[in-house]
């Protein structure tokens, strides 16, 4: 038991000591953050992002939370940079460079080519002092007072007050630019928020002959056998102008058997559910399933301003589209 506590105490103490380094940075939210804000938003072109090592690894990460946020970017390695990666950035762009010490040769070695472009430089750095720092449009300081590592070696404190300065600059921007969860889907059409956001119920309905249709004057028997057939669990009732008159469910099935009706004498307009919950086809999948659910109900019909059917979708269509 000893041993353990041991154990948890090393990964509290870890804990401690990133949480001291991040909450140090609310106090440097300050006029440089500001102007740094002020330099990315008038941004004609990309936010490039350098790092080395681990802060390369951060400035990873931090491009890509910029290119998800509406701020386009990109991380270039400072080696490649020297080798011809240099060619990827334009007079229009904005580098922002993240160095612990500020004295990475690598991306010294470059200064020189930033000057020529007259580019605009913001630097996080641990060091306020360093010849990185001096050579800024902006330097956002990220020092930390000891690493969360006991032997004080090992990038931890100073990389997650890297990352968190950098977080905080993407999400400034993205409120600054009235960036949208629309927007955020846009960029993210493969997943889940992409689909809950952009998926259409024109895009997943059974259209044409999957919809389950009957006549107004059809009985009982016919509208089970239509059901049975398309497998849908209900089926529409129709006027003859093909309006929507009604649904017919299982639900509805399990109380007209109740009722002891009978399926060849009984007329389906005797038993159907009248004014059905219906959706329009440009309205969200997402907000059908939020429908349904709310009303307990397993599908929807979709009409059109005529009220009339274009189509069906049923919870497990909006499931397996992966919206949840």
């Amino acid at each position: 038991m000893q041993e353990v506590e041991k154990i948890c105490n090393l990964g509290r103490a870890v804990i401690e000591a990133e949480a001291q380094s991040i909450h140090a940075l609310i106090q440097r939210i300050d006029d440089k953050f500001v102007k740094a804000c002020q330099i990315l938003l008038e941004c004609k072109g990309r936010i490039i992002v350098m790092g080395m090592g681990k802060s390369g690894h951060i400035g990873r990460k931090i491009a890509a939370t910029f290119a998800s946020t509406g701020s386009p970017s990109f991380f270039i390695h400072p080696g490649e940079a020297k080798h011809g990666d240099f060619g990827m950035i334009t007079v229009n762009d904005v580098l922002l460079v993240i160095s612990n010490s500020g004295e990475t040769e690598e991306i010294l070695s470059i200064l020189p080519f930033i000057k020529r472009l007259a580019l605009p430089l913001i630097t996080l750095t641990g060091k306020p002092r360093s010849t990185l720092a001096n050579n800024a449009t902006v330097n956002l300081d990220v020092s930390v007072e000891k690493e969360a590592c006991p032997l004080g070696l090992a990038p931890t404190s100073s990389t997650t007050a890297a990352l968190v300065m950098g977080d905080a600059l993407a999400i400034s921007l993205l409120e600054k630019r009235g960036f949208t969860a629309e927007d955020f889907a846009l960029s993210h059409p493969g997943g889940t928020l992409g689909r809950r956001l952009l998926l259409r119920v024109d895009e997943v309905m059974h259209k044409g002959n999957a919809i389950p249709s009957v006549d107004f004057d059809a009985n009982l028997k016919t509208a089970l056998m239509e059901m049975t057939q398309k497998k849908l669990g209900m089926t529409t009732i129709l006027h003859d102008n093909k309006q929507l008159a009604g649904i017919f469910t299982d639900g509805d099935i399990r109380r007209a058997f109740d009722n002891n009706v009978d399926i060849h004498q009984t007329s389906i307009k005797e038993v159907m559910t009248k004014d059905p919950k219906v959706i329009s086809p440009e309205m969200l999948a997402a907000e059908a399933l939020h429908i349904m659910e709310t009303h307990k109900i397993t599908s929807l019909i979709v009409v059109d301003e005529n009220k009339i059917p274009l189509g069906v979708i049923h919870m497990h269509d909006i499931l397996r589209a992966g919206v949840m």
